[in-house]
């Protein structure tokens, strides 16, 4: 264990206040106070002695191996022994023995394979180095069946604790450990700024100083304070600070897109949480899909080195994102020297690991890379190993660390607790006209299909990447959902509770309290072009009780502040309360006046449904730091509901659940491909099961074939076509409609590996829009098909990919 290596760049930051009674602060002195300037310098000789004396015992290709990072569903066990790999990771759908809802002790036992493996003897005395597992535990160890699933990010900024989330940190790193794993992907410390980014719930807030104060509280929490003996001990994990930088301030809100502007004014917002976390002692930190000015971060090496280490004195390891360097300019995911050049010290290649370590290894040989850059990267693997324990003779296999095994602990009561506060103080109050609190007694009937579904709850990066309203009950077993937490506290206080989903009733209820938002996603699945929630299941229920004259309360879930208004008019009392998780007492807590309601917002919330970012109260419906108590019954007045983009008219389907639309022909050349099914022209088409039995298509093309999709009439409106790369193109490919002909070469190499991905042509792109599209291709390419349609936009929408 090592005392005195948490000194830091020095930023200070001072308590953040959200006004109206939330705050966040972050220590300002995170030096070390324990021990002597002796006794910190002896640590230091001793971790420089350890690392440069293994690292001269080891060949290349073991150093290289030490910057390469597969996740586990592409390799083994044996294939571990065989090239020792300094780390590996679980992605989103990943688990132990190919099963995601493995159970705890799956999780150890596969820590303990991969272990052994990598310390396996090696001859001539080179060092056997163990490994380490990474694993994305962004709102608790929510990869495992049964661990405690906290509020994501933005529902932390609400409630606005840096304290409170580093009991959060704590508690996570508790639960990682209990399976073995050494290593936390998170926080995210993006400082979101447009609510239309699929990521904006990982992102504490838009503000940055609260970013920067709650994300360096996550990191102490995860890791334990840099001058204390429990640093990096019992119950602590390794944190990583993602994305460096930019990934909340992307063009349109596009992820993985462009971030443009004036390189010092970026950083001033974008970058400003690093130095917290880097004074917090975070020992890695993660590099971000996005370019800036268009050049690729994981290529960047004016940031990764100049920026993050000179100027931030970062001396951890900077780890890649999911196949990022293949996205470098003249990069793929097996070669990418221009990576390691920048600063990059480990590549995060999920599948393709053999061919880029083949690659690494020859580039040192002709030398493209020095290999100084390979001894520097290896070196800070190492030293992050080092102070994580990893290294020396005390080093334990991960069933036999600290409180590895306890599956007691995970989800147990006391991290339950911590999360149900977490829960409540997250709750914001957006409207109350006198309904809430509930009243004791009182008959409540609580509708919507997300009151007792925690998957939708929980929200995205839970036990599957994307997370899903579909996932079962059972997948739960500690949890609470927000029906079940009403039901005991209203019960409690002497009243009824009934669920009903639809909002029927067979007894006139008091109040009906309605739980509704948005389905679940994660990163790109969750770009939106506006901010207009379009599922009318919450507004019907609110307006069905509200011409029966029975009072509401709207309990809406979501990953970001939405548009709103027709809701928030239907209700007496409109609630935010973003993605609870597993605690849906916590809920309760405020709906009942168990727990005063102290949430304030951390993003300004729309006035207007487009979409545009705020990035300060002027527009905003309800300001940053916006919060009501319980007590305040003060009326907002009505909301303005007129929306350009609900005047958008039914879509009409060319292909949709496995079949083409009425009126619409598959041509390949002279060739038809009767509902798109069957050979011709170069092309191939087959069925393919995404949600249902062949209700896409997987498409092959041939290098110099075609595929039209024509309309026997031109129906008007934009093209939205549902898609998934399925290879990347290594010639042009295009898309013709009307008169336009679109280069789609660069956006389906971007959509390569990436899911499924939803495409909007508009006249903004493509000049005309005619009866038919035409895929044509001058290489071959495979793609997936789930959905084209027409729809009417307004008419500055822009196009998408």
């Amino acid at each position: 264990m090592r005392l005195g290596f948490g000194l830091r760049a020095g930023v200070a930051l001072a308590a953040v206040s959200l006004g109206l009674g939330a705050c966040a602060t972050v220590p300002t002195d995170t030096g070390v106070q324990q021990g002597s300037e002796v006794e910190a310098t002896a640590a230091a000789s001793t971790e420089d002695a350890v690392v440069a004396d293994l690292l001269s015992r080891m060949s290349l290709e073991r150093k290289i191996a030490q910057l390469i990072q597969p996740q586990i569903n592409s390799f083994t066990p044996q294939d571990m022994e065989r090239y020792r790999f300094g780390s590996y990771l679980n992605g989103g759908n990943g688990g132990p023995y190919g099963d995601e809802y493995a159970p705890a002790s799956e999780w150890l036992r596969y820590a303990d394979e991969m272990y052994d493996a990598s310390v396996q003897p090696l001859a001539n005395g080179e060092p056997a180095i163990p490994t380490m597992w990474g694993t994305d535990a962004v709102h608790g160890h929510t990869n495992v069946v049964g661990a405690t699933i906290f509020p994501h990010n933005i529902a932390l900024g609400a409630a606005g604790d840096a304290d409170l989330v580093r009991r959060i940190g704590h508690a996570t790193a508790v639960e990682i450990e209990v399976t073995g794993i050494d290593w936390n992907f998170s926080p995210t410390v993006a400082v979101a700024q447009d609510d239309r980014w699929g990521r904006t719930y990982e992102s504490y807030s838009e503000n940055k100083e609260l970013v920067a104060a709650l994300g360096a509280a996550l990191v102490e929490g995860l890791q334990g304070n840099p001058a204390n003996a429990d640093y990096l001990g019992t119950g602590r994990v390794i944190a990583t600070a993602k994305h460096f930088f930019g990934d909340g301030g992307t063009d349109n809100g596009v992820d993985q897109g462009e971030v443009t502007g004036d390189l010092g004014e970026l950083m001033e917002i974008h970058a400003y949480p690093y130095p917290a976390t880097i004074d917090a002692g975070v020992e890695a930190i993660m590099a971000s899909f996005n370019s800036i000015n268009g050049r690729k971060m994981h290529g960047n090496e004016q940031l990764l080195t100049d920026v993050l280490r000179g100027q931030m004195g970062f001396d951890g390891l900077v780890v890649g994102d999911w196949n990022g360097h293949g996205q470098v300019a003249g990069c793929t995911v097996t070669d990418c020297a221009q990576s390691l050049l920048a600063g990059l010290d480990i590549y995060m290649v999920p599948d393709d690991w053999k061919g880029l370590m083949e690659t690494l290894i020859a580039q040192v040989g002709d030398g493209t890379i020095p290999m100084s850059r390979v001894d520097e990267a290896a070196e800070r693997v190492l030293r992050v190993k080092y102070r994580a324990g990893l290294l020396g003779d005390d080093a334990q296999l991960p069933s036999e660390r600290g409180v590895a095994g306890r599956f007691d602990m995970l989800g147990s009561p006391e991290h339950r607790a911590i999360a149900r506060e977490a829960v409540a103080r997250s709750q914001v109050i957006l409207k109350n006209d006198g309904v809430l609190p509930l009243a004791a007694g009182a008959n409540v009937l609580v509708a919507g299909s997300a009151a007792d579904n925690i998957g939708q709850a929980a929200g995205g990066w839970t036990l599957t990447w994307q997370g899903g309203r579909e996932l079962d009950r059972d997948l739960f077993p500690n949890a609470t959902s927000i029906w079940e937490g009403l039901e005991t506290a209203i019960t409690g206080n002497g009243g009824t509770a009934t669920l009903s989903a639809d909002g029927s009733f067979t007894q006139r209820p008091d109040v009906a309290v309605v739980v509704f938002g948005e389905r679940p996603y994660a990163e790109f699945a969750g770009d939106r072009p506006d901010l207009v929630f379009r599922d009318e299941e919450g507004l019907e229920l609110l307006r069905s009780f509200q011409a029966q004259d029975i009072p509401t309360v709207a309990v809406f879930l979501s990953g970001r502040p939405m548009w709103m208004n027709r809701e928030i008019n239907a209700s007496d009392a409109f609630v935010a309360s973003w993605l609870p998780g597993s605690e849906g007492a916590g809920v309760a807590d405020i709906l009942t006046g168990a727990r005063q309601a102290t949430g304030r917002l951390s993003f300004n919330w729309p006035a207007e449904c487009e979409g545009e970012p705020l990035n300060n109260a002027e527009g905003a419906q309800f300001p940053f730091g916006y919060g009501r108590a319980l007590s305040d019954t003060s009326s907002i007045g009505t909301l303005r509901e007129d929306c350009a983009a609900l005047l958008v008219g039914p879509a009409r389907e060319l292909f949709a659940s496995g079949r083409l639309g009425e009126g619409v022909t598959a041509n390949v050349g002279a060739s038809t491909l009767p509902n798109l099914l069957g050979s011709g022209g170069g092309v191939t088409a087959r069925g393919y099961d995404r949600n249902a039995q062949e209700d896409s298509r997987e498409i092959a093309m041939a290098a110099g074939s075609e595929l039209t999709l024509m309309q026997d009439e031109d129906s008007g409106g934009a093209y939205r076509i549902t898609y998934e790369v399925m290879a990347r193109p290594s010639g042009p490919v295009t898309l013709t409609t009307g008169d336009g002909v679109i280069d789609l070469t660069s956006h389906f190499a971007h959509a390569f590996e990436k899911g499924w991905r939803e495409m909007v042509i508009t006249e903004a792109c493509a000049g005309s829009l005619g009866e038919s599209i035409t895929f044509a291709t001058e290489a071959d390419i495979a793609f997936r098909i789930a959905e084209v349609s027409r729809t009417d936009l307004p008419e500055d929408t822009e196009c998408s990919f």
